[in-house]
């Protein structure tokens, strides 16, 4: 077996045992991880997972890169050796993280704050996130999808949907939905809380100790070095972890009504029933990172009064502000923004009845237009059709496969494909001044009857959004593999015959 293979086969199963143990006693604190975190093992699938990555080609304040690393003598395996004995010297410090401003999309003139980590610190970070984050899975709620392995964004969509179609019992009981906001959110975590959080799972002080020294690690700004009291620098690999041990006790909050780790789906139905048969309101919230919706089934007074309610948590809990402006009520059949689509309670053609439907928002296609008007009037008329074609392709594709589980989105796409093909024409007229609109499309024009509106420049051909068509994405459930947590016992006890044949044969 390669030895990439066998680091990658130590660190899955390391991290099968730690989820396995988290998840069978609720209240275990880990004291031994420091010396899964300095393994060569570990280091060295941590090594692996970043340079495959591209953002291994961008430098930190060091400026060191994936390049620089293998072109020194010793290459990669040195550089691993070099941070496996300052860890376990304890001469590691974190340096301080290089800032860079990008633009937050579909908000023209804002920009969000990038902190870029050193070579270094990314390895250790990758190192961190391999021991903790099997521990702390076990604790995150159903209801959770942000930054999660095995999750994404369309299965908080599919279950916020699922909750909004009808019931055994009749219509969905939810009427109104709260769109939290918070405040500058990853600015504002707070290093005492969060670590409070961390320590209720981790009792190793080298652990403890690296955590909290990526939480002070300066952040570079215009040469000089700036040290925060809050937030967690965004960019980190470890980052998205703790912002979700961080943001867990928003779950907490509206744990009554939603399922709890651990427990059976029958036990939430059998508290919210408990509930509603006292006229009391119940809440359930689904949660991707920071943005964040809470359904409600009561009137829109106890609605503002939860709004009020969870102010004062995050206030209390947390030392977050809720922004009072942003976070909105609205009714379920006006519909709401999440995770870039539009969700409404509509009638349904066939039944008649009240669902759950996605779309995609208006304003989402007003952007896709002008950033690729934008990309089409920033190409060069001196350049080919194909290099347009291969730039607006990965665009293209990109955004077909999100909102490719939208309602009506074959109408829509089919719009951007007829809007597309009349811009590249325009572009083309202006390249070829002297040709006719007939001479343009029998050299550009692709040949199939059923690709005849594709435009095409050689092997290059420009792709249709259209193509695939629409599709719902299915509801996975409650318990979603994460890799971890797989329900074939075989391969468990596979995964345990090939450790003993693995220990017999390194011990001949």
């Amino acid at each position: 077996m390669k030895p990439d293979a066998v680091n990658t086969v130590f660190v899955l199963d390391m991290q099968r045992k730690l989820h396995r143990w988290s998840v069978a006693d609720a209240d275990k604190v880990f004291a031994d991880l420091f010396n899964i975190v300095c393994d060569r093992r570990t280091l060295s699938e941590s090594w692996r997972r970043l340079s495959r990555n591209k953002g291994s080609r961008t430098p930190g304040t060091d400026g060191v890169t994936r390049k620089t690393v293998e072109e020194r003598p010793g290459g990669a395996t040195q550089f691993i050796e070099d941070i496996r004995n300052e860890l376990r010297d304890g001469t590691y410090r974190p340096e301080p993280v290089r800032q860079r401003l990008i633009p937050k999309p579909g908000k023209p003139g804002k920009v969000r704050p990038l902190g870029i980590p050193t070579l270094k610190d990314r390895l250790v970070q990758m190192a961190l996130k391999l021991a903790l984050e099997p521990i702390f899975e076990a604790d995150f709620y159903p209801t959770s999808y942000g930054f999660r392995p095995g999750r994404s964004t369309h299965d908080a969509l599919a279950n916020l949907q699922r909750h909004l179609h009808p019931t055994p019992s009749g219509t969905s009981e939810y009427r109104w939905v709260i769109e939290g906001d918070i405040k500058g959110c990853f600015d504002a975590v707070d290093h005492h809380v969060l670590m409070e959080r961390v320590r209720y799972r981790i009792a190793d002080r080298k652990v403890l100790g690296l955590v909290l020294a990526f939480l002070k690690a300066g952040v570079m700004i215009e040469g000089s070095v700036r040290h925060p009291v809050t937030g967690t620098p965004q960019g980190g690999i470890i980052s998205p972890l703790l912002a979700n041990i961080y943001l867990a006790a928003i779950d907490e909050r509206y744990g009554r009504w939603s399922m709890r780790p651990r427990e059976r789906p029958q036990n939430a139905a059998d508290r919210r029933l408990y509930d509603r048969r006292r006229n009391r309101p119940t809440f359930f919230a689904v949660r991707y990172a920071d943005d964040f919706v809470v359904l409600t089934d009561g009137t829109r007074e106890e609605a503002e009064t939860e709004k009020l309610a969870l102010s004062q948590f995050l206030q209390q809990e947390l030392r977050m502000e809720l922004s009072m402006e942003k976070t909105r009520i609205t009714r379920v059949g006006e519909g709401f923004d999440f995770l870039g689509y539009r969700v409404v309670q509509t009638k349904a053609r066939r039944t008649g009845r009240m669902v759950g439907n996605l779309f995609i928002p208006k304003i989402k296609l007003k952007d896709l237009r002008h950033k690729i008007k934008v990309r089409v009037k920033e190409t060069p008329t001196g350049q080919s059709l194909a290099n347009l074609i291969e730039s607006l392709n990965p665009v293209i594709t990109g955004w077909r496969n999100y909102y490719r589980y939208a309602t009506w989105a074959t109408r829509d796409f089919s719009g951007l494909d007829w809007w597309l093909w009349e811009r590249i024409g325009r572009w083309l007229r202006k390249k070829h001044r002297k040709a006719t609109w007939r001479e343009l499309c029998r050299r550009f024009r692709a040949t199939a009857p059923e690709s005849r509106w594709r435009w095409v420049d050689g092997p290059k051909s420009l792709r249709f959004f259209r193509e695939g068509g629409s599709i719902r994405f299915p509801f996975r459930g409650i318990r979603i593999p994460n890799g971890w947590n797989d329900p074939d016992e075989k391969f468990r006890k596979g995964a345990d015959r090939f450790w003993a044949s693995f220990d017999t044969l390194m011990s001949v």
